[in-house]
């Protein structure tokens, strides 16, 4: 027996420090990684009835074009949220699917900006015509809320269990485990909800989510303030210029300009500047053409571009 007393005291030791090492803080080892799934704006790219040269070689080779803006958190290699849920959601899945392995199985819960299609309208995905999910849990602000639960094909997913809506608060945090997502609210044409931003926290860094907006002038938040506090800002630069849409009248389509934007964050440090990452382009923006002259022109200021399989580590 007292042969036997080391090797117990041995064990005892041992499975004390195992325990230990599995009790360390989830965020000592958490892996927190946002993907970038698509950069166009709510139609994508290339858009419905377009056959301009600019969107004939996309049509020919899809690879080239992109879904509307999107985003996967993906936790630790094993589980993931969406930001919005874009209409061409099953090709964006393919591409999480390529990069991490990760499939619909493994979805957590999806994060809805607001109620304009390239933003929610993907979830019909979602139904017993397709995957066929269960409780997928779908954060939103209460008007989006309500709008998912009173009007179908929405009404149908809530009442078939397919997802489970939770209502959100303006700048009330939610915690994800080794992340922590909190919504702005930002003006924005709100016909059937609200619309918000996103701030996306995780162990080591902060990234904000902001695809839609009106205009930076009638935000309640400044922009340049919120640029010296987050490491990512991925920005609404649905529009390079003014020029885009002959015609119409821009001011009827009221987002920020990349040149507006540029301009209004010029005198920022370029360690700032590069914080910026453009992205929900509209198929007539140019930076949606890396060769571009205004592609070259945006990086040379020291601001960045959002192309489809970007990853910034959080």
């Amino acid at each position: 027996m007292n042969g036997l007393l080391p090797l117990l005291v041995l064990f005892v030791v041992s499975s004390a420090a195992l325990s230990q090492a599995h009790a360390q803080p989830p965020s000592a080892a958490a892996k927190v990684v946002l993907h970038v799934l698509g950069v166009a704006q709510d139609a994508g790219y290339p858009q419905v009835n377009c056959y301009e040269p600019r969107c004939l070689p996309i049509w020919r080779d899809p690879e080239l074009g992109s879904g509307a803006s999107m985003l996967a958190l993906v936790l630790n290699d094993r589980r993931f949220h969406l930001f919005d849920a874009a209409p061409t959601l099953p090709r964006q899945l393919y591409q999480l699917w390529t990069e991490t392995g990760l499939t619909l199985g493994e979805l957590d819960g999806v994060w809805l900006t607001h109620a304009h299609m390239g933003h929610y309208a993907g979830m019909v995905h979602f139904g017993k015509e397709a995957a066929s999910t269960e409780t997928v849990p779908v954060h939103a602000m209460p008007r989006m809320a309500k709008f998912l639960e009173q009007n179908g094909p929405w009404s149908q997913l809530v009442s078939a269990h397919n997802i489970v809506v939770h209502a959100l608060t303006a700048n009330v945090p939610v915690s994800l485990g080794p992340a922590t997502v909190t919504p702005w609210l930002v003006p924005h044409r709100d016909e059937f909800s609200e619309t918000v931003g996103y701030l996306i926290e995780g162990p080591n860094k902060r990234a904000l989510y902001l695809p839609d907006i009106d205009k930076w002038q009638k935000w309640d938040q400044d922009l340049i303030a919120i640029l010296k506090t987050v490491d990512v800002a991925l920005l609404d630069a649905t529009f390079f210029s003014g020029d885009e849409l002959p015609g119409r009248d821009i001011d009827l389509i009221p987002h920020p300009t990349v040149l507006e934007s540029m301009a209004l964050l010029q005198s920022l440090p370029r360690s700032v500047r590069s914080r910026v990452v453009f992205t929900h382009m509209n198929h007539t923006n140019p930076l949606l053409d890396p060769s571009s002259k205004a592609t070259q022109a945006v990086l040379a200021e020291g601001f960045k571009i959002a192309r489809v399989g970007d990853r910034f580590e959080l």
